[in-house]
């Protein structure tokens, strides 16, 4: 049979020999079965960007630094489809069981990525020496064989489409890539508004997997099972019904794995597992006369045996002045809105956190409410949830006396644009005349530059700092006479008692370190602020929304 698009062949002359076969037995019409091949490829498209923004998501919840953590994900896995393609040339005379065994391979890979991925980061993230670097290894290893396994399928499926009927190379690949494009659309949007807050990133991975494997399955055995010999019908039955099997099991285990994997991170003493729109929140501990710790994405930010030393620290030097109109800047635990209600004086306290249900955590826990002293009581807190750069950029100008920005350590994260220069100019614009800004700026000893750059940040804004630090606890209990080790505990590096933290005060005028008359005594304010000069970075640039300076 002649092609529409190729030229006649000169009669008795033989026509040069396809790479693949000719065209499929199929037991549909080919217009049926072309649609049903760009489902297939919807399908699978949508799987593989569900697993890629899974990957990338958990990543950052576990290792942190979302910027680095996409970058790694998305470079090495385009770089793997494209290894993958290649590599798939060879699989083009047995299309149909090629891409059965691809799609098997990738729901099994992609499925399971999330759980094995988070066991490694539980179970073996305190390990240390040559396994320190041990989950950002298996991302990668991760992303290279989902990329590798979605690489391949593009040329198989380009066989496939050319075996339903015939078609003109351009036309081909612009309805293929138009499903594919659609699909990860479809995935796309699917992965944040549906599958996470509903299922949750361990069982929606789980999902996805289940859905490829039938998809890819069903649109082998369903068109093309002519093109297999009945053995190999009879593997890809059972290598799909094994794979099912595994993530079924998975999926109904999910529940037991996630609370054994938090026992494994935080010991036994976990009370509250809560993911938020926003974050995981873990509380161990604050019962039975036990300690309380609060935990954010896996990494411990309240410590009950040493928070009040942070927060009294943060929250005291500032409120040395007018402090009757109060800014809290994230600080959902209440417990700086706490040390602010200690200050006669105070008629009003705004908390803006993004994270509604910490808040209402906060609010409601027997433990950590008595830790706050049931700060959300009092007539004058105010709480809304909203980003705290949105919120000033439509907050009243000259509208408070103190600004405390109680928010997580700068790092190349979503929290960057909260220690920007425009972030500290919308700051200072609803600050009154006299009005004081505190900052929390990170360990000053083992991150000197990024604490410099907040500093040297703020001072681009227009306003005069005062850059000092207060140590926390060493292991027996004692507070360290000087600024050494990590702000707070990470939980996969093993270090879980706070050390030191850094803070910036500012205002217009040079600002008095001190605490006001009758106020609560901050120890060591002085010996700190000469403690955190002797670091002293100087010529550093501000940190600015288009380009953040606080990676390491």
């Amino acid at each position: 049979m002649i092609e529409p698009h190729a030229p006649a062949a000169p009669p008795g002359t033989a026509l040069p020999p396809r790479s693949g076969a000719g065209q499929a037995r199929l037991p549909v019409r080919p217009t049926t079965g072309r649609f049903l091949v760009l489902a297939g490829v919807f399908v699978c498209a949508a799987c593989g960007l569900v697993y890629e923004l899974e990957l990338v998501a958990l990543a950052s919840y576990l290792i942190g630094d979302s910027v680095t953590q996409a970058s790694v994900v998305l470079s090495v896995m385009i770089f793997a489809m494209g290894i993958g393609s290649l590599l798939a040339k060879r699989l083009r005379c047995r299309a149909a069981a090629g891409f059965a065994a691809v799609e098997t391979l990738l729901a099994l890979v992609g499925g399971c990525s999330a759980m094995v991925l988070y066991a490694v980061f539980a179970w073996t993230g305190d390990w240390g020496g040559a396994w320190a670097d041990g989950p950002s290894c298996l991302l990668v290893a991760f992303s290279l064989a989902i990329g590798l396994l979605i690489g391949a399928e593009v040329p198989l499926l380009m066989e496939l489409i050319q075996r339903v009927r015939r078609q003109d190379a351009g036309g081909a690949v612009a309805d293929l890539f138009a499903a594919d494009y659609v699909g990860a659309l479809a995935g796309g949007l699917a992965f944040p508004f549906l599958l996470l807050p509903l299922l949750g990133q361990l069982s929606a991975t789980l999902i996805t997997g289940t859905v490829n494997a039938l998809a890819g399955g069903a649109l082998v055995l369903g068109l093309f099972r002519q093109d297999l010999t009945r053995r190999g019908r009879r593997l890809l039955v059972v290598a799909n019904l094994l794979v099912l099997a595994l993530l079924a099991s998975a999926a109904v285990l999910v529940d037991d794995f996630e609370r054994a994997a938090r026992h494994a991170m935080y010991g036994r003493d976990v009370r509250v597992a809560l993911h938020t729109d926003v974050q995981d929140v873990v509380l161990t501990g604050g019962t039975d006369g036990r300690r309380l710790d609060l935990y954010l994405d896996g990494r411990l930010r309240v410590s009950g045996s040493d928070e009040r030393r942070y927060h009294e620290a943060l929250v005291h030097p500032a409120m040395n002045g007018p402090h009757a109109r109060v800014l809290v800047l994230g600080g959902g635990d209440g417990l700086a809105v706490r040390e602010v209600l200690r200050h006669p004086g105070v008629r009003r306290v705004d908390v803006i956190e993004l994270d509604a249900q910490f808040v209402e955590l906060a609010r409601t826990d027997p433990a950590l409410s008595a830790l706050n002293g049931h700060a959300y009581r009092d007539p004058r807190v105010r709480v809304v949830a909203a980003d705290a750069f949105g919120w000033l950029r439509q907050a009243p100008r000259h509208a408070y006396d103190v600004v405390l920005c109680d928010l997580p350590d700068p790092e190349n994260t979503s929290s960057t644009k909260l220690y920007s220069q425009e972030f500290y100019g919308l700051a200072r614009g609803v600050l009154d005349g006299g009005g004081r800004l505190v900052v929390h700026a990170g360990p000053v000893a083992s991150r000197p530059r990024a604490f410099w750059t907040v500093d040297a940040t703020v001072r681009a804004a227009g306003l005069r700092t005062v850059p000092y630090s207060v140590g926390g606890r060493d292991a027996t209990g004692d507070v360290t006479g000087e600024v050494v080790g990590d702000v707070v505990g990470d939980v996969a590096g093993g270090s879980r008692v706070p050390h030191d933290w850094g803070y910036v005060l500012a205002s217009r005028a040079t600002p008095h370190l001190g605490t006001a008359a009758g106020a609560p005594r901050v120890p060591s304010l002085q010996a700190g602020a000469r403690a955190a000069e002797r670091t002293r970075l100087r010529g550093l640039p501000p940190s600015t929304l288009v380009h953040p300076r606080y990676a390491d």
